[in-house]
């Protein structure tokens, strides 16, 4: 049985989560405490009904923090219940959640305690830690809309293909903001940048002519056989350590050039290794 526990800030994305996971089958529930998560999931696998092979649940800055802070445990419990756990975490920048808590009028749940609003983010970041620190894959919703979410959720989590490592290549731009979510980050910022090549300028990493302007750089291609050298050495390592999940981050200046021909070209050559690769494109998305 697998069960897929939906956790993070308020505001970042956890009820989308949930409705995607729903929509692939999952049997969900939402907003459970982590003392009862041992006797729902023995009451489900005894009842072994094929609906139930597949859970998620929710959970969130309102369980009590000595069961937070028990959170681990309690996962280990389940591995002896014979239940496969991932933890997915989602996060997103602070401005970012006071943006989308001002939109949409919510109330934060920790405002209630007398809390400013960004007193209750501050908070909730520090009650979740212990959750943060067991995910399997942090997912960074900060320049992320709700289709988009729900697009990279059914890539990372719906359309897997195997129980083997899940690795994303993802290309982004610093001025836009580093990833929350990143296990590797390499700057590409210290190679030729074709933004400066007026007629590629409105172009991207995708198209041919900064493909051939990247690839007659002799900085590009040592650039690019460190990164196989180091990448070929170190994710057989995550995935002997039982990792499902692996996000390797690559930005230059503004995401458009540099990131998206690294993203595109590793992404490809790893693929004839790894069974699970995907590539997503940050600024171009």
């Amino acid at each position: 049985m697998k069960l897929i526990i939906i956790t993070g800030l308020s505001g970042s994305g956890k009820s989308t989560a949930l409705h995607v996971l729903e929509d692939l089958n999952y049997y969900c529930v939402d907003n459970l405490p982590v003392s009862l998560l041992p006797a729902l999931e023995k009451e489900i696998v005894e009842q072994c009904k094929p609906e139930y092979q597949k859970v998620a649940v929710g959970i969130d800055a309102r369980n009590p923090l000595a069961d937070l802070k028990q959170f681990s445990y309690v996962c280990q419990a389940l591995g002896e219940l014979g239940v496969t756990v991932e933890i997915f975490f989602f996060d997103a920048d602070t401005p970012t959640l006071l943006n989308r808590f001002s939109e949409t009028r919510r109330k934060h749940p920790l405002t209630s305690s007398g809390l400013s609003l960004p007193e209750a983010i501050a908070q909730e970041r520090e009650l979740l830690k212990p959750l943060r620190a067991t995910a399997q894959i942090c997912f960074d919703t900060t320049r992320t809309n709700q289709h988009q979410l729900r697009d990279l959720i059914v890539t990372r989590i719906g359309q897997r293909r195997s129980p083997t490592l899940s690795i994303l290549f993802l290309s982004f731009g610093y001025k836009h903001g580093i990833p929350l979510d990143a296990d590797y980050l390499f700057d590409l910022r210290c190679l030729p940048n074709p933004y400066w090549e007026s007629h590629l300028r409105p172009l991207t990493g995708n198209d041919q002519a900064v493909v051939n302007f990247m690839e007659n750089s002799p900085l590009v291609e040592e650039m690019y056989q460190s990164l196989i050298n180091f990448l070929r050495t170190w994710i057989p390592h995550f995935a002997a350590n039982n990792r499902s999940y692996l996000t390797i981050a690559l930005g230059c200046t503004g995401g458009q050039h540099r990131s998206v021909y690294f993203a595109e070209r590793l992404g490809n050559y790893f693929r004839d290794l790894w069974p699970n690769i995907q590539i997503r494109h940050r600024e171009l998305s």
